[in-house]
């Protein structure tokens, strides 16, 4: 202890503040800056249990604290009679101590901040002005979004304990919950950095998760038992080999390129006719792949019609690929488009994610925007019990698999090993006129490998001049790519779901 107190004497005169300096004349933003200064030194070089017991005594217990300033630097805050600034000064002291401990994954050490806000000494009542004051601030604070989204930084390791609880089923979403916070420019840097590190690691957790279940799962002798990181049951194995067997010339990626390419000379009119036809391949008999190239179609014929005899640039792209992700999911960022529950009610998950995978492919920029609008669904659906969700849990699920096998840094790829073969020799399908039935696929397993390396083995100029993406001005036309949108979704997809 003596050596902690010497350490805590010299990190104050490090600041080379002085008593006098936090007088009367001090203003606003320098005692903020001076309590932030001193929690950085502090989270830098304290032990997280010293830290935490002084951001308690400042904020909490309003007592003594360490730092000779910190008191004196608090109450200006509260003299100024301004909640917003003292809310704002909470909440990035709060990040700063967040963004340093799951840097130095002390991850223990932000669950026991958070759990500082559930002190009972916040409720108790004072005839201290300046205390009454803080702690109606703090009951404020508690009761606002912003505490909520500081919770999502503790919830990660209650996770286990609580995934199949009703109430809790929305943390198994995190990663997208917070990608609002980082896309916000008004909250702290602080704040943004911790909140898109935290989301990167638990997409690479999952991601580290999946490829081990399928290893092991999908061994012909597992030599050790895995847990499935999905809800999907043995559907997650259908699922990933569903989307692996469109790899090849006429893979998803492949398939991205070969049309930015196709386009890149087109006015936007005629970039919107044939964004229709990359998305949605229709075949007359399936009445629910009319409806949605319908709405489509009626939603792209009118965006900016003002660029339409201009070139197609990365910004009206991006843009273009925007609005559609709000016609499929929310386009008013609070309850779910038509479209949204119009698919998923007829059990297409599979199609739905798959039209988003096209459109974040050749708009990779949209995924940020495509995650907060997950993030706007997961808030509103959490307001219902889980067993009312499913269908929404079973896309969310769904669209996580989807999108780790396509936008992160590892392939998967099916090989069959034949049994006409010598052991050991496998023979890999990629070709996208032989593909698998769902009896077939069955006899494939499924290894991964980079996506630097596999890439190598594509050559999508090879189709440059194959016109794959006719224009589809008319909705109803019927496109001459051989495939359906209800042929996307596996026919064991409602298999796919696991009750709670």
């Amino acid at each position: 202890m003596v050596a902690t107190t010497r350490k805590i004497v010299s990190n104050n005169r490090a600041f080379g503040h002085s008593q006098s300096n936090y007088g009367n004349g001090q203003n606003l933003q320098q005692a903020q800056e001076y309590i932030y200064s001193f929690l950085l030194n502090a989270v830098k070089t304290w032990p997280a249990s010293d830290v935490l017991a002084e951001f308690r005594q400042l904020f909490i217990d309003h007592s003594d604290t360490t730092s000779p300033n910190g008191l004196s630097a608090l109450q200006i805050i509260l003299f100024a009679n301004n909640e917003q600034e003292f809310k704002n000064t909470l909440k990035r002291c709060c990040y700063i101590l967040i963004n340093n401990w799951e840097m130095s994954r002390q991850h223990e050490a932000v669950q026991e901040l958070v759990e500082l806000f559930k002190s009972p000494c916040i409720y108790r009542r004072s005839l201290s002005p300046t205390l009454k004051r803080l702690r109606q601030w703090l009951i404020n604070f508690i009761d606002s979004p912003d505490y909520r989204e500081l919770e999502l930084f503790a919830l990660r390791l209650r996770e286990d304990r609580t995934i199949n609880r009703g109430d809790n089923w929305a943390i198994r979403y995190t990663p997208y919950l917070l990608v609002p916070q980082y896309m916000n420019n008004k909250n702290p840097v602080e704040q943004r950095q911790a909140a898109r590190a935290m989301a990167r690691r638990l997409k690479d957790k999952f991601k580290f998760d999946l490829a081990m279940y399928t290893a092991y799962s999908d061994s012909p002798r597992p030599q050790q038992m895995t847990d499935n990181p999905t809800e999907l049951g043995d559907g997650a194995l259908r699922l990933i080999k569903m989307v692996v067997a469109k790899q090849g010339l006429f893979g998803y990626r492949n398939l991205s390129r070969l049309f930015l390419t196709q386009v890149d000379t087109l006015s936007y009119r005629e970039f919107k006719r044939h964004l229709l036809g990359y998305l949605i391949y229709v075949v007359k008999t399936d009445p629910l792949a009319e409806q949605i190239k319908a709405r489509l179609w009626e939603k792209l014929e009118g965006l900016y019609i003002e660029h339409d005899d201009e070139p197609v640039d990365q910004s009206m792209l991006l843009r273009t690929c925007d609005r559609l992700i709000d016609c499929l999911m929310t386009e008013n960022h609070e309850t779910p488009a038509e479209i949204f529950t119009l698919l998923l009610s007829q059990n297409n998950s599979v199609t739905l994610a798959i039209i988003l995978l096209k459109l974040v492919l050749i708009s990779p920029s949209s995924q940020a925007y495509l995650e907060a609008r997950i993030a706007d669904l997961i808030t509103y659906y959490d307001q219902f019990p889980r067993q009312d969700c499913q269908w929404v849990i079973h896309f969310l699920e769904v669209f996580r698999v989807v999108f780790t096998l396509y936008t992160d840094d590892v392939e998967y790829n099916l090989v069959k090993v034949s049994t006409e073969k010598p052991a050991g020799e496998a023979v890999a399908s990629h070709s996208v006129s032989t593909l698998p039935t769902w009896e077939e696929l069955e006899s494939f397993r499924i290894f991964a490998q980079s996506y630097q390396l596999a890439k190598q083995k594509l050559k999508p100029s090879k189709l440059a001049d194959q016109n794959i993406f006719p224009s589809q001005a008319d909705p109803s036309q019927t496109d001459a790519f051989p495939e359906a949108l209800s042929s996307e979704a596996s026919p064991k997809e409602s298999d796919a779901s696991t009750q709670a």
